[in-house]
């Protein structure tokens, strides 16, 4: 593919090929001058309107999305790829960090549990992301299926979201990279971070060392995606080597007291509160879902990749964590390096070193393909310009998007400096969760319904059955959250939960089956995923939710004033791109 040339029309979005000009930041005519944009701000109502009951198509984001890049992303990977893509992506800090924290202070030896319940849950999200990645095969991922089935502004929302969960997840590893490699010196993590006093307390340890961490990947994923695969492959394998001899070595001196003594001390509550933070150590599959536009064969390479690489990771899990129990009392596990410490603990101090080097490996394979996908991500967002075209660009030469990995990392890097990771953790499930349920309420939107083929009776019912499976599910996590007692208020939700699920597979016909490949058990797989999903957000903090809406109020903000009239202008006005299809009558905004 060439390069993209003008794109304007009287009155329309300008040449999006320009980089370090106007033209590539606010190509737009609301932003051409104030009066221009003072009369896009008028129009604020009809252009928000408009956005939330349009939809986009599955063409549309294959091919003219993609020709906004101005260069074509290399097609160089396969399923090997992908799945060790996803192996690197997820085997991370979450289980050599969080684990140790969890099964401390949250949930014991049942933390082995908390990962069962979040890797189903992950499991459950990535049969829905396969379906999508397979008919929609491009870089925009999760942000390229909700523009698809429930309109613009759902998927900005989303995009926000997904903004925040790479930036946040990339900073909360870079700053666990620094607490293994201190370990590996015989340092304690805080003596490479400086402190400021002046900050307050979850924000005063700066550590210069994820930043550092940050920039090399950073120049590292820019340069090739084949050869950023290449090193994943050989690092992963590394790494499962070191997985393998710490769940073996780790055995040999296990004792079962551990276990047997206080299983579950904080009883169900802390399981299920640890699986809504350990859902952490399960993200970066769908990064592998941006990858799909540079696969290729999509309908074989992503089932495969995907699901191979999340099946392999939850038993890994559960092996690591059941191993880490059973060396150490709960009470004992380090919260910063708690593989290391417990091979310490039980003679093997050498060992440490082993782990050490494991987890630094793991790490930097997860920054590695976070910074991958998070700028694929960025990549197409720019394309709908919701952020400045600028960000689409695709480098002729490396064929990679390296504006948008330099923002996405710099962004990481300044997170990464200043903020614990506890706080981190916390907020990334709560967006990660967020972004799974909408994914599984977008499939089940794809199955049962069809613009301009869909009659009102059976829009109006799928209407109502999700609004069920939704309010049930909410309704589950509001009353697991009060902390009330008595299992009366559970088998209503959880019935309500049912019905819908039961309605919608009874009452309303199917509009449409995959085209290759497909979620089975539709619809009770996908709304499984929602109730779990949803349930999991109701064991998070009230603090994460705080922080939650106020990333989402800033993103309004910025949505209203700047994304909105952008996103309208460019919809409209480029005459090479088909008209978006309305669907005011259809359940955009559910």
């Amino acid at each position: 593919m060439g390069a993209v040339g003008d794109e304007s029309s009287s009155g329309g979005a300008k040449r999006r090929g320009c980089s370090g000009c106007k033209e590539a930041f606010l190509p737009e005519e609301s932003f051409q001058s104030w009066g221009a944009y003072r009369s896009a701000v008028r129009q604020t109502i009809p252009r928000l309107w408009d956005r939330v009951t349009t939809r986009s198509t599955d063409e549309m984001e294959t091919t003219e999305m993609k020709a906004r890049s101005g260069y074509e992303m290399k097609k160089n990977l396969s399923w090997w790829d992908l799945m060790w893509f996803g192996i690197g992506a997820v085997i991370g800090a979450g289980i050599f960090v969080l684990t140790g924290l969890e099964a401390r202070t949250v949930a014991g030896p049942a933390v082995v549990l908390s990962y069962v319940v979040s890797g189903i849950s992950a499991m459950l999200s990535v049969f829905c992301y396969t379906e999508f990645a397979v008919d929609i095969p491009v870089a925009g991922g999760s942000f390229a299926y909700l523009r698809v089935e429930l309109g613009d502004f759902a998927a900005f929302i989303a995009a926000g979201n997904i903004v925040l969960e790479y930036v946040i997840g990339g900073a909360a590893v870079a700053r666990a990279w620094t607490s293994y490699f201190a370990t590996l010196l015989n340092h304690h993590p805080n003596d490479f971070r400086f402190h400021a006093a002046a900050l307050s307390e979850d924000y005063n340890r700066l550590d210069p060392i994820a930043v550092a961490v940050i920039v090399a990947v950073c120049v590292f994923a820019t340069l090739s995606t084949k050869g950023t695969s290449r090193f994943n492959v050989v690092a992963s394998v590394l790494h499962v080597a070191v997985i393998l001899f710490i769940v073996v070595a780790g055995l040999t001196k296990a004792d079962p007291k551990n276990l047997t003594g206080d299983f579950a001390p904080f009883g169900a509550r802390g399981v299920f509160s640890a699986a809504a933070v350990l859902f952490f150590a399960y993200v970066g599959f769908d990064a592998v879902a941006t990858m799909a536009e540079e696969t290729r064969n999509p309908a074989r390479d992503i089932p495969l990749g995907l699901v191979g690489a999340m099946g392999a990771t939850t038993v890994v899990y559960c092996a690591m964590a059941l191993t880490l129990c059973l060396m150490v009392p709960h009470q004992s596990i380090d919260p910063d390096a708690p593989f290391s410490v417990a091979f310490s603990a039980v003679g093997m101090d050498w060992a440490k070193y082993v782990v050490a080097f494991g987890a630094l490996k793991g790490m930097t394979t997860v920054l590695l393909v976070s910074a991958v996908g998070q700028a694929r991500y960025l990549t197409h967002i720019a394309r709908a310009h919701m952020v400045p075209p600028w960000l689409a660009r695709v480098h002729p030469r490396t064929g990679t998007p390296v504006n948008a990995t330099v923002v996405m990392l710099g962004a990481t890097a300044v997170i990464a400096l200043f903020t614990e990771l506890s706080v981190l953790s916390e907020l990334l499930s709560i967006s990660t969760l967020f972004i799974f349920m909408l994914v599984a309420v977008a499939l089940l939107v794809r199955r049962y319904y069809a613009v301009g083929e869909t009659g009102a009776r059976e829009r109006n019912l799928l209407g109502l059955w999700l609004a069920v499976i939704v309010g049930s599910s909410a309704a589950t996590a509001g009353w697991w959250a009060s902390g009330r007692g008595g299992w009366g208020a559970y088998v209503g939700t959880v019935g309500g939960w049912a019905a819908g699920t039961g309605g919608l597979q009874w009452a309303v016909p199917r509009a449409r089956e995959p085209k290759v490949w497909g979620v089975p058990m539709v619809p009770w797989l996908p709304s499984a995923s929602i109730a779990i999903n949803v349930f999991l957000m109701g064991s998070i903090d009230g603090k994460s939710f705080v922080r939650f809406g106020v990333w989402t109020g800033l993103l309004l903000v910025y949505y209203l004033f700047v994304g909105l009239h952008s996103s309208y202008d460019a919809a409209k006005a480029a005459p090479s791109l088909p008209p978006l299809k309305s669907s005011d009558r259809g359940p955009a905004a559910v």
